[in-house]
């Protein structure tokens, strides 16, 4: 990369990250309503347990990771990530798209299973990226994706807003 491009990239930062942020947020409280959800972690939900600090020492935003749990471990993550067509799964952060992974297949994948609950991650953790894309086109692959997981027989609850469960 050359330093023209880097600089041209510093230049619009500030509006990406916007776009970002906006986007993580809809999504997360989105998340919140999913029959298929166990838990969201998102520090700009007002249920994290890190949202006072996230508004004191991150007030233009939280960031664009989001991080999920689906009822139905493994085999639901599975069919979750195989439904995407407009996310794209791979382990990769800071992108313009919106990335999806199955955290304890992948950057976890070399841990024991016990170290993995130690750190909150289950076999139906699912990490978002999230991208710029228009939200009514990632929370319509989502959704499609949740269809998935739902017409597979995974989704028991309420989803985590409507009380059903407790976050993590």
């Amino acid at each position: 990369m050359s330093a023209f491009q880097l600089m041209q990239g510093i230049e619009t930062l500030s509006l990406r990250m916007e776009r970002h942020v906006s986007n993580a947020l809809e999504v997360a409280q989105w998340l919140e309503h999913q029959d298929a959800t166990v838990s969201v972690d998102y520090p700009g939900l007002v249920s994290n347990p890190y949202y006072a600090r996230a508004q004191r020492y991150l007030p233009r935003g939280q960031g664009a990771v989001v991080t999920f749990e689906l009822d139905g471990g493994r085999d639901a993550a599975r069919v979750f990530i195989d439904s995407l067509r407009l996310v794209s799964t791979m382990t990769h952060l800071g992108d313009v798209r919106t990335l999806a992974i199955h955290t304890a297949s992948t950057i976890h994948g070399h841990l024991t299973e016990d170290e993995r609950l130690e750190r909150g991650i289950t076999q139906g953790t699912i990490r978002l990226s999230v991208g710029l894309e228009s939200i009514r086109d990632i929370r319509h692959d989502l959704e499609q994706a949740f269809q998935a997981v739902r017409d597979a027989g995974f989704a028991g609850g309420a989803g985590v807003a409507a009380g059903a469960r407790s976050a993590a």
